[in-house]
C-alpha cells in the first residue's frame, strides 16, 4: 500500500512550495518505507525535475527543496509489490517516455500492455507494474478510456512533459484518492488526513472530497480544469488486502519533525 500526494498552484499563490511538499509527504509517510520520491516543475515548463531514493520519507523530508516558482509537485512513498526497490527505475516517480507519474495499487496486466511499446522497460532490471499506466497515458492522447484496459487497483497522478501546467489525476478501483481545492491551489493525497496536514502547515483552506471510482481529473494553475469518467475494471479482488499503514514509525517521526520545524 503506497502513498501518493501532490499539488497544482496558481503562479500567484502565496503557498510556501517546500513547506507544502513537506507537509504532504509527512501526511503520507506512514503508507510505505521501501522508497520515497518527488517531482516538480514550474509554470510553462515541460521537463520535470525528479529525486527518488531507497528509504522512508524521514530520510528525505528535511532535504526537500522546491523552488519558489514551482507550480506542480508529485510525491510518493512506496511499499513495493512488483519491481524491487534496489532497481532505481522501479521507484516512483516512474518515467515512461514523456510521462512521469506516481501510483498506489497493483496492475496485473502490465507486461501485456507494455509489450506494445518498444520504449518500455527502458532501464535494465526495470519491472514495476506502474509503468503500464504511464505508457497508456503517454500514448492515449488524453483519452481516459485507455485506462479501462488496466486490470487491478489504481490511484495515480502524472505529468506529461509535452503538456505544460497540467497535473493528471485518476482513480480506478481499490485505492483511495482525495482532492482538496482552495482559492488558488489544488492538493491531492491518498488520505483526507494528509490534506488536513497540508491545510495546517501551508495555511490554506481546502474543500475536500474523495474522488469516485473511474474518474480522470485534470488540474491546471491551481484549479480543476475538467473531469472525465471512464469504466474501470471492477473484477479485481485483492486476495489478501494490505493494511493502509505500513510504516507507522515513519509517519510519527515525520509529523513530529514537521511540527518542530514549523515551531522553529
Amino acid at each position: 500500500m503506497c502513498g501518493i500526494a501532490g499539488y497544482s498552484l496558481s503562479p500567484d499563490s502565496g503557498v510556501d512550495r517546500t513547506l507544502a511538499a513537506r507537509a504532504l509527504l509527512a501526511g503520507i509517510a506512514e503508507r510505505g518505507a521501501d522508497a520515497v520520491g518527488y517531482a516538480y516543475r514550474s509554470a510553462g515548463e515541460g521537463a520535470a525535475r525528479m529525486h527518488k531514493q531507497r528509504s522512508g520519507a524521514s530520510k528525505v523530508l528535511e532535504g526537500i527543496s522546491v523552488p519558489a516558482g514551482a507550480t506542480q509537485v508529485l510525491l510518493h512513498v512506496r511499499d513495493y509489490t512488483k519491481g524491487h526497490p534496489s532497481i532505481p527505475a522501479n521507484n516512483h516517480p516512474v518515467r515512461h517516455g514523456d510521462v512521469v507519474g506516481i501510483h498506489n495499487g497493483i496492475i496485473l496486466n502490465d507486461d501485456e500492455l507494455l509489450a506494445e511499446h518498444p520504449c518500455a522497460r527502458a532501464e535494465d532490471g526495470m519491472s514495476v507494474d506502474s509503468e503500464a499506466i504511464f505508457a497508456l497515458a503517454a500514448h492515449a492522447h488524453g483519452d481516459p478510456r485507455e485506462l479501462e484496459r488496466l486490470r487491478g487497483s489504481m490511484a495515480t497522478a502524472w505529468l506529461d512533459e509535452r503538456i505544460p501546467d497540467r497535473v493528471f489525476l485518476a482513480r480506478g478501483v481499490g485505492r483511495p484518492l482525495w482532492l482538496g481545492v482552495g482559492a488558488e491551489e489544488t492538493f491531492f493525497a491518498s488520505t483526507r488526513v494528509a490534506l488536513e496536514v497540508a491545510e495546517r502547515y501551508a495555511a490554506v483552506e481546502l474543500r475536500k472530497q474523495e474522488l469516485p471510482d473511474g474518474i480522470l481529473v485534470v488540474v491546471a494553475h491551481g484549479g480543476v480544469e475538467r473531469r472525465q469518467r471512464f469504466a474501470p475494471d471492477t473484477s479485481y479482488e485483492e486476495a489478501d488486502p494490505l493494511p493502509s499503514v505500513r510504516a507507522p514509525h515513519e509517519g510519527a517521526f515525520c509529523l513530529q519533525w514537521l511540527a518542530s520545524f514549523a515551531a522553529a
